[in-house]
């Protein structure tokens, strides 16, 4: 490629990330603005809304809480179904593996809105509803084809005849998984938890459907202050989940990094 089409496509790239990222970071200043509304440009810095988002009494640190507890059991349920399907679908005589996978990762090309009626009425009539477990296991659920395919993409690099070893030494089943096949898919079972994570933190839809009044996310609450009342809270918020995105994103591309390397590949 040559130089000039190089630095063409260079500002492209950049004017493109400028052009998708630009509306986001344009909240961050409104956040530290001392006005009681949303309005540029700013009179004045302040950090009121910051201290509104960290008070115990208000609705922030609670819905917080409660993002963090479902995002947490979404993820371990979500890596752990997913990892088992992937391992299901690595080996070559299962029958019908191509419909098993497109059945598994269905809920990520389904609307979301049609997701969450089906659960909705299939949760209110096991009486799961408006309750915690109701909602992992909905999040879950979505989040679980995340983790089948980074797992799967990870299992395509690696060598099978590094379990039959392990078995010729007499180890396991259960003992051949946790020493040889777990530390090296590693990095796509990490990463496809922390997109189930992430894919749970910021759901809103089956929230609304499953979710009762104890059980409000953070992305709720904000659909709901931007429903009812926007003030500059919202974006206090919205400012600290782009810090802990970019944090995420950055996990993410050193764990992508270690799915790239191929330990244990054939030759």
């Amino acid at each position: 490629m040559s130089n000039p089409t190089r630095v063409l496509h260079y500002a492209f790239c950049c004017a493109m990330m400028v052009f998708l990222v630009g509306p986001i970071l344009a909240v961050v200043p409104i956040s530290f603005s001392s006005a009681g509304f949303l309005s540029y440009p700013i009179p004045g810095l302040s950090l009121q809304w910051y201290e509104k988002v960290m008070a115990a009494s208000g609705p922030w640190l609670p819905a917080l809480r409660n993002s963090l507890i479902v995002g947490t059991g979404a993820m371990a349920l979500a890596t752990l179904l997913g990892t088992l399907a992937a391992l299901g679908l690595a080996r070559n005589d299962l029958p019908g593996r191509s419909f098993l996978l497109g059945l598994l990762i269905a809920p990520m090309v389904v609307p979301v809105v049609i997701s969450g009626v089906a659960m909705y009425f299939l949760f209110a009539r096991i009486g799961l509803t408006a309750s915690y477990l109701g909602l992992i296991l909905a999040h879950a659920a979505l989040g679980a084809p995340f983790v089948v395919i980074t797992v799967t993409a990870t299992l395509r690099n690696f060598d099978t005849t590094l379990v039959r070893a392990a078995y010729s030494l007499g180890a396991s089943p259960v003992r051949a998984f946790l020493t040889v096949t777990l530390p090296l898919i590693l990095p796509g079972v990490l990463s496809g938890g922390l997109f189930a994570f992430i894919f749970s933190f910021d759901e809103v839809v089956v929230a609304l459907f499953v979710g009762g009044p104890e059980q409000r996310t953070l992305p709720r609450q904000m659909f709901d202050g931007i429903r009812d009342t926007i003030d500059p809270s919202i974006l206090a918020m919205s400012t600290l989940l782009v810090g802990v995105t970019i944090v995420f994103m950055v996990l993410l591309a050193r764990l992508g990094r270690g799915t790239g390397s191929k330990p244990g590949s054939k030759a």
